[in-house]
């Protein structure tokens, strides 16, 4: 095959445009700068919208009116030339395109039926910095804000050639989609426990108070439950969770419902609801439990304190499942028994008279109301004079230390006290020996702070002065008093310094005198012996501090 030789081939083929020959060094650094420079003009051309723009060809292509510069040439190819200087930048525009929520309008083609038709225009630019665009091509906008900025780009803008929309146009539009976009809904407030939840929440508020015996943080975490008009489920739970267990945890669950109606974050009516729940199958529950009525009962009394529910109402409602099944006397009695021995019987007789109760209410119509209230031990409902023919039981020392003990530990005042043993005791039990030092351990080791080492709480001491007062009267009593203290010594292996912590705050307080300590310091009882040498060597100091505190006395 022979060679071409520059110019028009052998086989008479005629290249469309003639061979521009081989490029220079030159011509390469030039091509790259324009497609470098192409680069940044398409960039600019996303970012800018100002007032002398030029207006955007129908396929988006820039050119300047009227100039016929860039028309194809005969030959079939297009030549789009671009200045090879960036166009200069207007800063102050900056801040409409990268505001947040603002479109960006220099990329929208606004022509009917084209890129930039209201279906498309409303979604939004992909490189806009504005809001997610709606799937559904509404307009995102809903208030007079878009037809400001509407306003101010057709302003900037050659826009009204024919085949674009006018402001007005877009400012209809924008009329009605302010008129027919929905008003969004309110925030939906949290929603109510359901009563399962509400369970699992008593559940756990009901075993963190019964392990840490905390008041206060149980009536706050109660009260942020927010659902009083569910709380009877609270009281349900309660009672079924403590139902079986020890006394102490039912007294404790009663004094949390005391507390929850005294403050008012339980009402009454939820109260009622929550007890006759349990109250309706308590006949079936006593089949596994044969002790519910005194049960339920240490659950209920505590609510007949100051500031809970009177006598009379409480009575009457949780009578109501019981008496068609003959049991609301055999609560009832069980619940005046428990409250007799935190006060005085006159006291619990006065408010069962003044509540105008009678038991003809609460038993059978065939019962004998008298023999069912002496049988019962309740004369003291009848009216004075059986208040005085009540005999009182005899307690064991045993007995009256663990009241004691409860009393102490609830924080009773000295008049809860006085009107326990009072409703307890006779007068012959209240002068004995074993009274007088049961009394006095359990008020010491209620006031022994469990430090290393061992410290008394004065306060304590302090504020059962007057309690130990009254039952300590003499020096015979002083020398029980100080026997029993000797005694609780020894059972606690004699810790240092302890006694004559005690000697110091007992005679402060006045609660043993000068004759009792010098008593027990020369007393010689074979049978308090235990203990003793230990004991007068822990005190030597008190007694010579004692001595000379006379001495002085004597010679002023």
């Amino acid at each position: 095959m022979s060679s071409c030789s520059r110019g028009v081939p052998q086989n008479n083929w005629v290249p469309r445009r003639g061979d521009l020959g081989p490029k220079t060094i030159e011509q390469i650094h030039k091509e790259a700068e324009l497609e470098e420079h192409r680069e940044q003009v398409k960039v600019q051309q996303q970012l800018l919208s100002k007032k002398d723009s030029r207006r955007m060809g129908p396929r988006g292509g820039p050119h300047t009116p009227g100039s016929r510069g860039n028309q194809a040439p005969d030959d079939g190819w297009n030549t789009v030339p671009i200045s090879t200087k960036n166009r200069p930048i207007d800063p102050t525009r900056l801040s409409k395109i990268t505001k947040p929520g603002a479109l960006d309008f220099n990329n929208q083609l606004l022509a009917p039926g084209g890129k930039g038709s209201w279906g498309s225009w409303g979604k939004g630019s992909s490189g806009g910095s504005g809001a997610k665009p709606s799937d559904s091509g509404e307009c995102l906008y809903t208030s007079d804000v878009l037809c400001t900025h509407i306003q101010t780009w057709c302003d900037s803008n050659v826009f009204y050639s024919p085949g674009f929309w006018s402001y007005q146009h877009f400012e209809s539009i924008f009329t009605v989609k302010r008129e027919t976009v929905p008003t969004p809904p309110p925030a939906s407030s949290k929603p109510e426990l359901t009563e399962d939840e509400l369970e699992k929440k008593s559940t756990a508020i009901i075993e963190e108070y019964l392990h840490i015996n905390d008041m206060k943080e149980a009536l706050q975490c109660v009260s942020e439950l927010s659902c009083s008009s569910l709380l009877s489920v609270f009281v349900r739970t309660g009672i079924e969770s403590t139902l079986e267990r020890s006394t102490i945890a039912r007294e404790h669950m009663g004094l949390l419902f005391h507390q929850l109606v005294k403050t008012q974050t339980l009402s009454t009516h939820q109260y009622y609801k929550g007890l006759l729940e349990v109250l309706e199958v308590a006949e079936d529950m006593a089949i596994d439990i044969p002790h519910i009525w005194l049960y339920l009962a240490e659950l209920i009394s505590p609510m007949l304190h100051e500031g809970g529910i009177p006598m009379g109402p409480l009575f009457r409602e949780v009578s109501k499942p019981l008496v068609p099944l003959g049991k609301a006397g055999v609560l009832l009695v069980e619940i005046l028994k428990l409250l007799c021995k935190a006060m005085s019987l006159k006291k619990v007789g006065v408010m069962w008279r003044d509540a105008a109760l009678s038991w003809k209410d609460f038993l059978p119509e065939d019962e004998d109301v008298n023999k069912f209230v002496t049988e019962e031990g309740v004369e003291f409902t009848l009216g004075e004079e059986c208040v005085r023919k009540s005999s009182k039981g005899t307690l064991s020392p045993e007995d009256i230390s663990r009241e004691m003990e409860r009393l102490l530990q609830e924080k009773a005042d000295n008049q809860r006290i006085f009107d326990w043993v009072e409703a307890s005791l006779d007068e012959q039990q209240t002068s004995s020996s074993t009274f007088v030092r049961a009394l006095m351990t359990t008020v010491c080791q209620c006031a022994i702070i469990c430090e290393n080492p061992y410290k008394v709480d004065t306060k304590e001491i302090t504020q059962r002065a007057k309690l130990l007062q009254r039952y300590i009267k003499d020096e015979q009593k002083e020398l029980q008093a100080l026997y029993a203290l000797q005694s609780l010594m020894v059972q606690m292996e004699q810790p240092p310094n302890l006694l004559r912590m005690f000697f110091d705050v007992l005679y402060d307080e006045d609660v043993i005198k000068e004759e009792g300590f010098y008593r027990w310091e020369s007393s010689k009882d074979p049978t308090e012996q235990q203990g003793k040498g230990v004991a007068l060597k822990s005190v030597t100091a008190f007694f010579t501090w004692l001595r000379e505190a006379e001495d002085e006395s004597d010679n002023s």
